[in-house]
C-alpha cells in the first residue's frame, strides 16, 4: 500500500470517529539493535485491509520483528500534558491499526490527549503457548513506557500522567503492563531502562486473557500488586468468544478482583455491541463510553484531565 492510498483509507475510517487527523507523527524505534527475547519470524512486516463484518474495512498489521510507538502530539492549543500509550488489538496475531490505532489517537487529540500507538511484535513467534499470552508484546509495552517517560518535555507531556490504553488483546496487554512494572522482563540495555514503566492509569476495552477458563476467578498467573494504577473497563454483553471476541465475563472478572484489592475501578458493560468498537461514534450503545471515561480522567479518583 503506497503512502498516498494509505492516507485516503485511514481519512475514510477516520469519519466514523467525527475526528480530524492531527500533523505527520513521530515515530521511535523502541530497541536500537536487537529486539530482546524474540527468537525472530520470517517474512517482512506486511499490512493489508480486512473486511469486518462488524466494523466494514480496517487496516491489520502483522509480522512486526522492529516493534516502534508513533507519537502524535496533543495540539498544541489544546494540550492537558497528559498521554496514552495505545495498544491494539488482533489476538497476538495481528494488529488493528487504525480501527484501535490511528482512530484512538485522533480521538485522543480531540481531548487534550497525545496519542502514542504501541506496534508491538506479532504475530505469535514459535514456541509461544499455544492459547495463552506471549511475553514478548510486555517487553515492548514497558520499553515504550520508558521512552515516553524520557521524552516527555520534548513531547509536551507531563511524565506523571502517562497511561495505558488497550483493545481486546490489547486489553490484556494494558492489564500486564499496569501490574507488571516490578518485574524485570529483559536485561537493561541503557539508561532508559532505569526509568518507571508504570502507567498512571490504564483502560481495558473488551479486554480478553482475563478471566480462568473454568470458573469465575482470574486467570492464572495475573496478579494486582497494590500500586497498580487506577483501571477503566468497558464492554458488551453480546461480544462473542466463539466469534473471536472476548466475553464480558472478563472484564466483570477483572472489576471484582480490582475492587477487592483497593484499586480505583470503574466497569462499564453495555446489553449490545459486539467487538472491536473502537472509540466509533454510531448508533450503538458502546459509543458513550469515550464520554464516560473523560469524565473518569477528570474525576478525584484519577484527576489525570483538567475539569
Amino acid at each position: 500500500m503506497t503512502r498516498c492510498t494509505r492516507t485516503v483509507v485511514i481519512l475514510i475510517l477516520l469519519q466514523f470517529t467525527g475526528i480530524s487527523m492531527a500533523k505527520e507523527p513521530i515515530v521511535v524505534r523502541l530497541w536500537p539493535d536487537k529486539t530482546p527475547g524474540d527468537v525472530g519470524i520470517q517474512g517482512e512486516e506486511t499490512s493489508r485491509i480486512h473486511q469486518s463484518p462488524i466494523v466494514g474495512p480496517t487496516k491489520l498489521i502483522t509480522n512486526v520483528s522492529q516493534p516502534t510507538i508513533t507519537v502524535r502530539p496533543a495540539p498544541e492549543d489544546n494540550n492537558s500534558g497528559a498521554a496514552m500509550l495505545i495498544c491494539p488489538g488482533g489476538g497476538y496475531w495481528d494488529l488493528f491499526w487504525d480501527l484501535e490505532g490511528e482512530e484512538v489517537a485522533a480521538w485522543l487529540n480531540s481531548i487534550g490527549v497525545t496519542g502514542i500507538i504501541l506496534k508491538y511484535r506479532v504475530p505469535r513467534r514459535p514456541g509461544d503457548v499455544k492459547g495463552e499470552p506471549p511475553l514478548g508484546p510486555l517487553l515492548d509495552a514497558q520499553r515504550a513506557m520508558r521512552i515516553v517517560r524520557a521524552r516527555a518535555a520534548e513531547w509536551g507531556i507531563n511524565p506523571g500522567r502517562i497511561g495505558i490504553i488497550g483493545f481486546s488483546a490489547g486489553g490484556h496487554l494494558a492489564f500486564a503492563t499496569a501490574t507488571e512494572f516490578e518485574t524485570q522482563t529483559y536485561t537493561p540495555i541503557d539508561e532508559l531502562d532505569k526509568l518507571s514503566c508504570r502507567p498512571d492509569f490504564a483502560v481495558m476495552c473488551y479486554s480478553g486473557y482475563l478471566k480462568a477458563k473454568d470458573g469465575d476467578g482470574l486467570r492464572p498467573g495475573l496478579r494486582i500488586p497494590g500500586n497498580t494504577p487506577p483501571i477503566f473497563l468497558t464492554h458488551a454483553t453480546d461480544d462473542n468468544e466463539k466469534l473471536g471476541g472476548s466475553n464480558a465475563e472478563h472484564s466483570a472478572v477483572m472489576y471484582l478482583a480490582l475492587k477487592r484489592a483497593g484499586i480505583p475501578v470503574e466497569l462499564h458493560i453495555y446489553a449490545t455491541g459486539d467487538h472491536d468498537f473502537g472509540v466509533r461514534q454510531n448508533e450503538k450503545l458502546p459509543s458513550s463510553w469515550t464520554g464516560l471515561c473523560v469524565n473518569w480522567l477528570r474525576s478525584p479518583q484519577v484527576s489525570m484531565l483538567p475539569k
